[in-house]
């Protein structure tokens, strides 16, 4: 997608893709996966199967091509200026609105950290907190001593990166990994209408009642902080140097793009499988139902209807989702942080900050749920915020040089924006006119 050099030569003599090279690029778009199955899109995808079926499948497939195209630019945008989207923000865009910038991202970034902090304390909450119950214990101080071991958790996890980004590079897929085999057995202890889903996946169909759930799933599938991340997680792997010619940077260039392009691939395809297996077991198995409280409910009635493995299987995977997105949000913070405002901030510190929104939310009672779904809604209203300074940028041959966006790579681009604001604009229409 990116444009020819000026002086492109042959064709020939552009680097090829080597298979025995591809895993040691696989990483970056898989971290930024995580985001993408985190335990918002459990809400999000749970209330949309239960309530609607199969009817939103097809929001997570235009959503999926949306997040293949925005991480892609990403990455390359990292790859191309050596250079994260915040950094490229504060060298490229006027100071007030740097600052609107930032402090966009830094709500969108809040609200991710909210919805998987407070979704891996449920997490534990629905392995453990039915044996404390018995003893006495409340909901509310089972969920204040599940996140605490979720701050632990996160921050053991974060320790990783002392030793290298490719050790928690592998530590997040396997926390993928984990994730996605759990659907797959979800999946066979299932038996969904193939026709039905084939039909739904591909078919689009919304309306009034189900346009905020497909928001809220459009949001929790293109999430707007692991755009700014990506752009930072390519960048360990970039080997130009100084004294390389213009035409070996370039090729260099061209190589770890090309990587990086199957590695988005294969990451962001994953992340839709598991989507899409979500609502699909929850079409299955609770459609028709409107379940009141989409998490708590399905793991409740998972084990009567599916056996007590069923269950088991549903909270070790929200809580993998928890640990490991928590992980990427504090990480995504630091990067919006340091970026834009051109400081250097601890990532444990930022974790410790980010800790105290999900301990007031756990303490005063709220619903985690609604807070985690209404999380969800707000990060789709934070997305132009992000997309618009990407494609700008991308789009500028000042930025890019040969890598700059070509035409349709361009328009593509302008209208995933437009879909994003759209969906947001009707929902605005729908709220006033209730």
């Amino acid at each position: 997608m990116a444009a020819p050099p000026a002086h492109p030569g042959r064709t020939s003599l552009l680097p090829r893709v080597r298979g025995s090279q591809v895993w040691s690029y696989l990483g970056p778009a898989f971290v930024a996966s995580i985001a993408y199955i985190d335990p918002g899109n459990f809400a999000a995808n749970f209330a949309g199967g239960s309530q609607f079926g199969y009817e939103l499948l097809w929001v997570l497939l235009w959503s999926n091509l949306m997040a293949i195209l925005v991480q892609y630019l990403a990455a390359k945008l990292g790859i191309a200026t050596g250079k994260t989207l915040p950094e490229n923000c504060r060298d490229r865009f006027s100071r007030p609105t740097t600052i609107l910038l930032w402090i966009t991202a830094e709500l969108a970034a809040m609200a991710t950290d909210l919805a998987e902090f407070l979704g891996a304390a449920l997490g534990f909450y629905l392995l453990f907190g039915p044996r404390f119950l018995l003893y006495g214990w409340s909901k509310t101080e089972i969920l204040l001593v599940s996140a605490v071991i979720t701050a632990i958790c996160v921050f053991l996890i974060l320790l990783l990166e002392l030793w290298g980004y490719r050790k928690l590079e592998l530590g997040i897929m396997f926390f993928v990994c984990i994730i996605g085999v759990c659907y797959a057995v979800e999946m066979l202890m299932i038996r969904p209408d193939w026709g039905d889903v084939a039909l739904h996946t591909l078919v689009p169909m919304l309306d009034g009642k189900s346009v905020y759930i497909a928001v809220g799933m459009l949001g929790a599938t293109v999430m707007p902080h692991v755009i700014y991340l990506h752009s930072a997680l390519v960048q360990p792997r970039i080997t130009v140097q100084r004294d390389d010619s213009r035409r070996g940077k370039y090729l260099k260039r061209v190589r770890h793009l090309r990587y990086e392009t199957i590695d988005v691939f294969l990451a962001m395809n994953s992340a839709w499988l598991v989507n899409s297996a979500m609502v699909v077991v929850a079409a299955a198995v609770f459609s028709g139902s409107a379940l009141a409280n989409p998490i708590e409910d399905a793991h409740r009635t998972l084990g009567p209807l599916l056996g007590p493995a069923s269950a088991i299987i549903f909270a070790i995977a929200l809580l993998c989702s928890g640990l490991s997105s928590s992980t990427v949000g504090t990480m995504a913070g630091q990067v919006i942080i340091e970026g834009f405002l051109h400081i250097r901030f601890s990532i444990f510190l930022r974790r410790l900050l980010t800790i105290i929104p999900a301990v007031v939310v756990l303490a005063v009672g709220l619903d985690p749920l609604k807070i985690l779904i209404l999380s969800q809604v707000a990060l789709s209203f934070a997305l132009p915020f992000a997309l618009v300074p990407l494609l700008l940028l991308t789009g500028n041959r000042e930025v890019m040089k040969q890598f700059v966006n070509n035409r349709w790579t361009h328009w593509l681009g302008w209208l995933t924006i437009s879909i994003i604001i759209a969906l947001n604009v009707f929902l605005l229409w729908q709220a006033a006119a209730w």
